[in-house]
């Protein structure tokens, strides 16, 4: 809980005025853009031994550090666009490990269509890589963290509990968010970064709600650990999601129709009062605490 700590900590004490209109506290900053459109800013560090170990290739290094940020820009329902990337290495790295955590960023630019505008570089006892990214949405599809009421559904994408295989090689949601942020009315979002325990948690306590999670309805995938580490390990970078009941079947329909939407209805928003539980399949509550990727 220290990092929610210190992220409420700075949130009391940077108060925000025109042209931002969110600070801290979602997936990004949003500040007034043009009549139509919203700017996004975003900004993710990945360290050695926090984020990815010694092992990891710098190819793999440079990818996720670009995917987190754009993970972050598909949560708000928006589009990646221009990104600062910087980068700290220890001096006996040579050149071609960076070239190759440049060729990692540059995949993922490529794919989704970002620019790189710059950045810095610097000598560090481990290896560091921090993105800023700037994006836009629509104004009529940028979604929060803070907009699900009592009677709304909860849906994830994908399948959970496979983070710690993929989360060097993962392809963030953005495709699936433009979906659902172009056709259905979005209550709130987030992406799954610290697991789900922590991330409906994070998203209740934003909106003001609570939430009841199906333990039975949680996707997982072919390698996943048991359900109740799954929930908890994070990495996954799926979306977290609610709609209202009449979005809900609309956004099921197009599951049916189309088969372009993996997701799964997991639980519902209730009030506040009732707190965030999990529904065991003996139908038993506890609670589902935030427990999930501890960053700090």
């Amino acid at each position: 809980m220290k990092e929610l700590d210190f992220i409420d900590y700075l949130s009391k004490r940077h108060k925000i005025k025109k042209p931002v209109i969110r600070g801290i506290g979602d997936d990004c900053a949003i500040l007034e853009y043009t009549k139509e459109k919203y700017m996004l800013f975003t900004c993710d560090m990945i360290i050695e031994g926090t984020h990815f170990s010694a092992k990891a290739r710098p190819f793999q290094i440079g990818w996720k550090a670009m995917a987190c940020n754009i993970s972050d820009i598909a949560a708000m329902g928006g589009v990646p666009k221009y990104a600062l990337v910087s980068v700290g290495v220890p001096r006996n790295r040579n050149m071609g490990f960076l070239k190759c955590i440049a060729e990692g960023v540059e995949a993922l630019c490529r794919r989704f269509d970002v620019i790189v505008i710059g950045g810095d570089t610097n000598s560090s006892v481990k290896t560091v890589l921090n993105v800023t990214l700037i994006g836009e949405v629509e104004k009529r599809h940028v979604i929060t963290r803070s907009g699900a009421k009592p009677g709304d559904l909860i849906f994830v994408t994908g399948a959970l509990g496979e983070g710690k295989n993929k989360h060097l090689s993962f392809l963030p949601r953005l495709k699936e968010a433009r979906i659902l942020a172009k056709n259905f009315r979005i209550s709130s979002m987030i992406d799954l970064s610290d697991g789900l325990a922590m991330d409906m948690n994070r998203l209740a306590r934003a909106s003001g709600v609570g939430a009841r999670i199906y333990k039975s309805l949680i996707p997982l995938s072919e390698e996943s650990e048991p359900v109740d580490k799954a929930i908890s390990s994070g990495e996954d970078f799926e979306l977290l999601f609610t709609a209202s009941k009449d979005e809900a079947r609309k956004i099921i329909m197009r599951m049916g129709k189309k088969g372009d939407l993996p997701v799964t209805l997991i639980g519902e928003v209730v009030e506040r009062s009732l707190g965030v539980k999990l529904i065991g399949e003996n139908g038993q509550l506890k609670p589902l605490r935030p427990k999930g990727y501890a960053h700090l």
